[in-house]
């Protein structure tokens, strides 16, 4: 299962969450009201045309805006509550391909009531290469560290340079949410 912790706490919507699990998600930020994941394409996420599958961004920005839209820690009485998505809009910008890595920034714009409006970033960058006499990348390694939270539009720091992370904006994803009753 990819890492989807920060500071050891488990998001309790992912513990089930077996697509995002394939997918191969990893939580880099998290707080209130926003959310930043990444991914790797892989070959079984991409369409015929040999770019990432329009379904794979949408469920990708759709994990994101999931993880914005639902505490990490609820409050008492909240437990009984989730939020899920009234409708959504995804323009998709350019076209993303095997092996680049995907980050969505989620940002909370409002709540009012029961309801809330959220926008999703989804950026592509091409992997980095690996530095040598450096040791190799290990997903999710980097998460107690990272940002909390970016600016709408800003890709979150890379921890260990503190420089942006690069990528190119390929889609942009609103969400209206909904809380209801858990049932």
């Amino acid at each position: 299962m990819a890492e989807l912790t920060i500071s050891g706490n488990i998001h309790p919507i992912l513990k089930d969450d077996y697509a995002s699990e394939w997918m191969g998600i990893e939580v880099v930020a998290l707080d209130d009201g926003h959310a930043t994941v990444r991914m790797t394409l892989r070959q079984e996420m991409l369409n015929g045309f040999g770019m990432a599958h329009g379904g794979m961004i949408f469920a990708f920005g759709d994990t994101a805006f999931a993880l914005a839209c639902n505490p990490v820690n609820p409050l008492p009485g909240e437990d009984a509550n989730i939020t899920v998505a009234a409708g959504v809009d995804i323009n998709f910008l350019k076209p993303a391909f095997r092996g680049q890595v995907l980050t969505a920034v989620a940002n909370r714009r409002a709540s009012t009531g029961r309801s809330g409006l959220y926008d999703i970033q989804i950026y592509a960058a091409d992997p980095a290469p690996p530095v040598p006499g450096a040791a190799p990348h290990t997903p999710g390694a980097d998460t107690a560290t990272a940002p909390a939270a970016t600016l709408p539009g800003q890709l979150p720091a890379d921890t260990a340079t503190g420089a942006a992370a690069a990528g190119e904006l390929i889609a942009e994803f609103r969400g209206r949410s909904r809380t209801i009753s858990k049932k």
